[in-house]
């Protein structure tokens, strides 16, 4: 049977290189890529590059998938970081077993649903984001990934082929 991802990314301004590497690692593992948003439709990216959303997260059912992942960009902080329904999603997948990923901003969300408390976890090296960490009692160690058998952190583009090799990995 086939794996399958829900890759969640902002309605607007996603990162590109955290999108697009992890997808094509995953592809390449036979992973069936599905993206998500807020939102359907084309979504566009802070360096003008364009994604498809195919499906509102939150009626996309979280036990289809093996891997959830949140992808980060300067739209993730604005639109993912405060959204409650994302943060019960991502609670509910973590008790369905569901391998769960946040990359740069993204792992910022997953440490707001209270997944990574007592955790060290990767993020983009920015103040905001690592001051986000702290204060969801998370440590922030300076590398591309941090990986758990069920939750997976990166720091952004630079560890994006990194990011989607490990959820390769822990998804098998």
């Amino acid at each position: 049977m086939n794996k399958k991802a829900l890759f969640i990314i902002p309605p607007e301004r996603f990162n590109e290189d955290e999108l697009f590497q992890p997808k094509q690692v995953l592809e390449n593992a036979g992973v069936e890529v599905t993206i998500a948003s807020t939102v359907t439709g084309e979504i566009t990216g802070d360096y003008e590059g364009k994604a498809t959303s195919e499906v509102i997260f939150s009626e996309a059912a979280v036990t289809d998938y093996d891997v959830l992942a949140v992808i980060g960009g300067s739209g993730t902080n604005d639109f993912l970081w405060e959204n409650q329904e994302l943060r019960s999603y991502l609670q509910q997948a973590h008790e369905q077993k569901v391998l769960v990923g946040g990359i740069c901003a993204g792992s910022v969300t997953v440490a707001k649903a209270g997944l990574l408390d007592g955790r060290q976890a990767a993020c983009y090296p920015v103040d905001v984001q690592k001051e986000q960490l702290k204060s969801h009692h998370v440590e922030y160690v300076e590398q591309h990934v941090v990986a758990y058998n069920d939750i997976i952190t990166s720091d952004g583009p630079d560890g994006a082929k990194e990011f989607g090799q490990s959820l390769v990995q822990a998804s098998k």
